[in-house]
Protein backbone atom coordinates (compact mmCIF):
# COMPACT_ATOMS: atom_id res chain seq x y z
CA UNK A 1 0.00 0.00 0.00
CA UNK A 2 1.16 3.51 -0.82
CA UNK A 3 0.35 6.74 0.96
CA UNK A 4 -0.47 10.11 -0.54
CA UNK A 5 -1.43 13.67 0.27
CA UNK A 6 -4.13 15.54 -1.63
CA UNK A 7 -4.88 19.23 -1.31
CA UNK A 8 -8.18 21.02 -1.56
CA UNK A 9 -9.20 24.55 -0.80
CA UNK A 10 -11.88 24.22 1.89
CA UNK A 11 -14.21 26.73 0.21
CA UNK A 12 -14.17 24.50 -2.92
CA UNK A 13 -14.31 21.02 -1.37
CA UNK A 14 -13.74 20.59 2.39
CA UNK A 15 -13.16 17.25 4.06
CA UNK A 16 -16.55 17.63 5.77
CA UNK A 17 -18.15 17.55 2.31
CA UNK A 18 -16.34 14.32 1.47
CA UNK A 19 -17.76 12.83 4.66
CA UNK A 20 -21.29 13.92 3.64
CA UNK A 21 -20.85 12.72 0.05
CA UNK A 22 -19.31 9.39 1.19
CA UNK A 23 -17.16 9.41 -1.98
CA UNK A 24 -16.02 11.73 -4.73
CA UNK A 25 -14.15 11.83 -8.00
CA UNK A 26 -10.81 13.66 -7.47
CA UNK A 27 -10.95 15.77 -10.62
CA UNK A 28 -9.48 18.95 -12.04
CA UNK A 29 -5.79 18.05 -11.65
CA UNK A 30 -3.86 19.86 -14.40
CA UNK A 31 -0.25 19.27 -13.42
CA UNK A 32 1.66 16.40 -15.02
CA UNK A 33 3.51 15.35 -11.87
CA UNK A 34 0.27 15.36 -9.85
CA UNK A 35 -1.43 13.45 -12.71
CA UNK A 36 1.33 10.84 -12.64
CA UNK A 37 0.75 10.44 -8.91
CA UNK A 38 -2.97 9.87 -9.54
CA UNK A 39 -2.07 7.22 -12.13
CA UNK A 40 0.17 5.48 -9.57
CA UNK A 41 -2.56 5.23 -6.93
CA UNK A 42 -4.01 1.82 -6.19
CA UNK A 43 -7.33 0.86 -4.65
CA UNK A 44 -6.94 0.90 -0.87
CA UNK A 45 -4.09 3.44 -0.78
CA UNK A 46 -4.49 5.97 2.03
CA UNK A 47 -4.54 9.74 1.55
CA UNK A 48 -3.87 12.61 3.90
CA UNK A 49 -6.44 15.32 3.13
CA UNK A 50 -4.93 18.82 3.36
CA UNK A 51 -6.91 22.05 3.46
CA UNK A 52 -4.86 24.57 1.46
CA UNK A 53 -4.99 28.38 1.50
CA UNK A 54 -7.53 28.52 4.36
CA UNK A 55 -6.82 26.41 7.39
CA UNK A 56 -3.51 25.11 6.04
CA UNK A 57 -3.72 21.79 7.85
CA UNK A 58 -4.11 18.07 7.33
CA UNK A 59 -7.62 17.41 8.56
CA UNK A 60 -8.51 13.85 7.59
CA UNK A 61 -7.71 10.51 6.04
CA UNK A 62 -9.30 9.19 2.86
CA UNK A 63 -8.73 6.12 0.70
CA UNK A 64 -8.68 5.34 -3.00
CA UNK A 65 -11.75 3.34 -3.97
CA UNK A 66 -11.32 3.43 -7.77
CA UNK A 67 -8.05 3.67 -9.69
CA UNK A 68 -7.25 6.23 -12.40
CA UNK A 69 -9.65 6.78 -15.29
CA UNK A 70 -10.36 9.61 -17.77
CA UNK A 71 -11.22 12.92 -16.09
CA UNK A 72 -14.90 13.49 -16.95
CA UNK A 73 -14.47 17.29 -16.70
CA UNK A 74 -12.36 17.43 -19.89
CA UNK A 75 -12.09 15.80 -23.29
CA UNK A 76 -8.29 15.98 -23.09
CA UNK A 77 -7.08 12.41 -22.65
CA UNK A 78 -3.97 13.50 -20.73
CA UNK A 79 -5.94 14.01 -17.51
CA UNK A 80 -7.19 11.38 -15.08
CA UNK A 81 -9.10 11.12 -11.82
CA UNK A 82 -9.42 8.64 -8.99
CA UNK A 83 -12.40 8.06 -6.73
CA UNK A 84 -11.83 8.52 -3.01
CA UNK A 85 -13.86 7.96 0.14
CA UNK A 86 -13.40 9.30 3.67
CA UNK A 87 -11.81 7.11 6.32
CA UNK A 88 -11.89 9.49 9.28
CA UNK A 89 -11.50 13.05 10.46
CA UNK A 90 -8.30 13.48 12.47
CA UNK A 91 -8.60 14.03 16.22
CA UNK A 92 -6.39 17.10 15.86
CA UNK A 93 -5.51 18.95 12.68
CA UNK A 94 -1.82 18.92 11.75
CA UNK A 95 -0.93 22.44 10.72
CA UNK A 96 1.44 23.66 8.05
CA UNK A 97 3.72 25.03 10.78
CA UNK A 98 3.85 21.63 12.50
CA UNK A 99 4.72 19.93 9.20
CA UNK A 100 7.50 22.40 8.51
CA UNK A 101 8.90 22.36 12.05
CA UNK A 102 8.90 18.60 12.61
CA UNK A 103 12.54 17.49 12.03
CA UNK A 104 11.47 13.99 10.93
CA UNK A 105 9.41 15.52 8.10
CA UNK A 106 12.11 17.79 6.65
CA UNK A 107 12.48 15.61 3.54
CA UNK A 108 8.75 15.11 3.00
CA UNK A 109 7.66 16.06 -0.54
CA UNK A 110 5.18 18.44 1.05
CA UNK A 111 8.01 20.57 2.43
CA UNK A 112 9.91 20.58 -0.88
CA UNK A 113 7.07 20.76 -3.42
CA UNK A 114 4.60 22.96 -1.59
CA UNK A 115 2.44 23.74 -4.60
CA UNK A 116 1.97 20.16 -5.88
CA UNK A 117 -1.66 19.14 -5.28
CA UNK A 118 -1.16 15.36 -5.22
CA UNK A 119 1.97 14.04 -3.54
CA UNK A 120 3.42 10.76 -2.43
CA UNK A 121 3.99 10.32 1.31
CA UNK A 122 6.35 7.73 2.78
CA UNK A 123 4.82 5.30 5.29
CA UNK A 124 7.07 6.69 8.07
CA UNK A 125 5.92 10.24 7.27
CA UNK A 126 2.28 9.15 7.24
CA UNK A 127 2.74 7.57 10.68
CA UNK A 128 4.44 10.71 12.04
CA UNK A 129 1.53 12.86 10.82
CA UNK A 130 -0.93 10.50 12.51
CA UNK A 131 1.06 10.70 15.75
CA UNK A 132 1.00 14.52 15.57
CA UNK A 133 -2.78 14.29 15.13
CA UNK A 134 -3.13 12.14 18.25
CA UNK A 135 -4.10 9.05 16.27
Amino acid sequence: MNHWLVKSEPFKYPFEQLIKDKKTCWDGVRNYQARNNLKAMKKGDLLLFYHSNEGKAIVGIAKVIKEAYQDPTTDETAWVVVDIAPVKKLKKEVTLDQLRQEPRLQHMEFNRLARLSVQQVKKEEFDIVLALAGE
